[in-house]
């Protein structure tokens, strides 16, 4: 049984804080081997919404919400992840779901953009998304920005 948290930065306690920028390096510079910046300053903007699905009251999944013209335009999500340990049940469209779901509640009526990785925008296209560029290198890993419009 999962349960959700959409907290903003300054109600994190340092517990769970770590616990996200634990599992969001161990996925996106670990196992990813990408060294890059993985904290930057929009984890902690007032409007941020860390999305957190919680198994046993460990991380099992995790997406950053952003307001709009942060990252993009739109809102957008990012940073989505499931634990390696958690994969394979379907938990996955469970955390997009629940992320779009937080985003049209919080934001209504706003269209909805992601940087996907390459090989997920298939993924991706089940929810609404289509593409609106081509395919470029983000920190060496194919990427395509896709929306999600309202």
């Amino acid at each position: 049984m999962l349960t959700w948290q959409a907290i903003h930065f300054s109600d994190l306690s340092t517990r769970q804080l770590f616990n996200i920028m634990k599992e969001r390096v161990d996925v996106f510079v670990v196992e990813q081997s990408c060294p890059y910046p993985e904290l930057d300053e929009k984890d902690i903007h007032p409007d941020t919404i860390h999305l957190v699905g919680f198994a046993n009251n460990e991380i099992a999944a995790y997406a950053r919400l952003l307001p709009p013209g942060l990252s993009f335009p739109s809102v957008s999500i990012g940073r989505v992840l499931t634990v390696a340990r958690h994969r394979g049940n379907g938990l996955g469209h469970e955390l997009i779901s629940k992320a779009l779901e937080v985003c049209k509640q919080t934001w209504p009526g706003l269209s909805i953009e992601i940087g996907a990785q390459e090989y997920l925008a298939a993924y991706y296209k089940k929810y609404g998304f289509e593409a609106t560029s081509t395919m470029y290198l983000e920190d060496g890993i194919p990427h395509i920005d896709m929306i999600l419009t309202k």
